[in-house]
């Protein structure tokens, strides 16, 4: 769907560049997570993608065409949730929904998308008196009203309660299961986890790292099993290499005692993100 070559781009005013020098593809039909810490260049990344900045260096192409050839047709392909939730507070929801239709050529129903999210009985209220919640779940419904071809979610769960983010994400799997493709901002790393299909990490408007993030976990995780049981009332801690539970030493451990867990050494993304990124997340 992208391809980018050494794209770089600098805000007027700075010495510094805010992307400087990025290199990816987006594959058609996959979720794609560009993570990294504040400030590290995604949102500015987002924008030229979405062509809201110009002047920028490198090259970006979308299907195949160079992105500077589109004109505002490129919007009819593209659907965008931003992380701050942008509505007319004094339309209800609806009548948000409505006003936006009218931009597209091509629009769904947004009476099961509202359903689904849980804001269709609250669809005649004024979108201000909404819950940060409430509106962030407009915005992503808004990002499908017209079909799109694409989504851009930057930190689409983040405010959601978990049984509405479940149901987030059940939709984002399935828009990208009907053929869809996703560009995936966020710093809930378990989300990511779940979601991505890949994963690029952007540190100082530099790409360090790109893969899927169960390769980036045998990358950069311990080849490890680690076992907890019961001794004389007391919790044993033992660890073996993937080499050593192939042992006798290991197999005694899981005949003769009381197992009350057992972890492999895999390594989380959030691990991963600190040691690729060099910092931790908050939130």
């Amino acid at each position: 769907m992208f391809k980018v070559k050494d794209l770089k781009f600098q805000y007027p005013g700075n010495k510094d560049f805010a992307v400087n020098g990025v290199d990816f593809e987006i594959k058609e039909g996959e979720i794609f997570g560009f993570l990294g810490p504040s400030g590290a260049g995604k949102s500015t990344t987002q924008k030229l993608l979405i062509k809201l900045l110009k002047d920028y260096q490198g090259e970006m192409f979308y299907q195949g065409k160079p992105l500077i050839q589109y004109g505002d047709d490129f919007y009819q392909d593209i659907g965008v949730s931003f992380e701050m939730p942008i509505s007319f507070s004094k339309l209800t929801a609806m009548e948000n929904l409505e006003f936006f239709q009218r931009l597209y050529k091509n629009t769904v129903d947004v009476e099961p998308l509202l359903k689904r999210v849980g804001l269709w009985d609250a669809r005649h209220k004024k979108a201000g008196e909404y819950s940060k919640g409430m509106k962030i779940r407009l915005n992503f419904i808004r990002a499908l009203i017209n079909n799109p071809k694409m989504l851009f979610l930057d930190e689409p769960t983040n405010g959601i309660d978990p049984a509405n983010g479940k149901i987030m994400k059940d939709m984002i799997r399935e828009y990208r299961e009907q053929g869809g493709t996703v560009f995936l901002t966020s710093h809930i790393m378990s989300d990511v986890d779940e979601l991505c299909d890949r994963v690029a990490f952007i540190v100082n408007g530099k790409l360090q790292e790109e893969n899927s993030p169960r390769n980036l976990k045998l990358k950069y995780g311990k080849r490890s099993v680690k076992v907890e049981y019961r001794e004389n009332g007391d919790v044993v801690t033992k660890e073996f290499s993937m080499d050593e539970i192939k042992t006798p030493a290991f197999f005694e451990i899981l005949k003769t005692k009381d197992i009350e867990t057992l972890h492999s050494g895999e390594t989380t993304l959030e691990d991963i993100f600190i040691k690729v990124t060099g910092v931790a997340l908050h939130g």
